[in-house]
């Protein structure tokens, strides 16, 4: 009787275990990769999409932000932990000792992001080198390659792109999207370990991120300090 209650918990707890998982592959997984995008936002080219040109995994997200690129744009230009940061939860960031403060003011001498620079995620981990910088309109960050990325990669100078762009709706309202695109080690394990580990964790990250940017780009477009309420 014992052996039989036994199995039929295993049974019961192998069924909701597929159950949840296919709930996340079919139904949560395809929402937050595409979270706040339009189908055209999702389909564009945009630049740096052609590093990784044939990515395993690629995620775009946007939001509108009421308020003009020029008052968008210099948030962007100073992310990095030795700066900025990342305008995240900084109390999850510094579990893992990032060491990371969220700025919540423009710095002069954090505008001048150019290719070739490195923005640092953690101050013992490789940063991610800059790829491209179009003022104003688009950022790319690339990986940070070690010897089984750059075989992924085969040949390209990253393995994985992280890409912020802005779109002008109008004089008065932005559109920013991010955009992740890379490649990944063959095999089950790393397959479960980038689709139900590492998005999710990052979707909820960036997440934050888009929207505590949209906080204090509109503080700024309306007029009020930039230090006033923000998180």
């Amino acid at each position: 009787m014992k052996s039989k209650k036994l199995g039929l918990t295993i049974i019961g707890t192998a069924a909701a275990g597929a159950t949840a998982l296919a709930s996340y592959a079919f139904l949560i997984r395809p929402w937050h990769l595409r979270w706040g995008a339009t189908q055209e936002e999702t389909e564009e080219s945009l630049p740096g999409d052609d590093i990784v040109a044939h990515a395993k995994n690629s995620a775009t997200h946007a939001i509108t932000i009421n308020a003009p690129i020029s008052d968008v744009w210099p948030w962007l230009a100073q992310m990095g932990q030795t700066k900025g940061g990342f305008y995240s939860y900084t109390w999850l960031e510094n579990l893992v000792g990032c060491d990371m403060r969220n700025a919540g003011r423009i710095v002069p001498e954090w505008q001048s992001l150019r290719a070739g620079d490195v923005v640092w995620l953690h101050p013992k981990a490789p940063p991610l080198p800059v790829i491209i910088v179009k003022p104003y309109q688009a950022i790319v960050f690339g990986s940070a390659l070690n010897d089984q990325e750059a075989e992924i990669a085969n040949g390209a100078s990253s393995a994985g792109t992280w890409g912020f762009y802005l779109k002008e709706v109008d004089e008065k309202t932005t559109r920013l999207i991010i955009r992740g695109r890379g490649d990944r080690k063959p095999g089950l394990l790393s397959w479960l370990g980038h689709h139900v580990l590492f998005e999710p964790a990052h979707f909820v990250m960036e997440r934050k991120m888009m929207l505590s940017i949209k906080e204090r780009a509109e503080a700024v477009a309306a007029g009020l300090s930039q230090n006033a309420q923000l998180h």
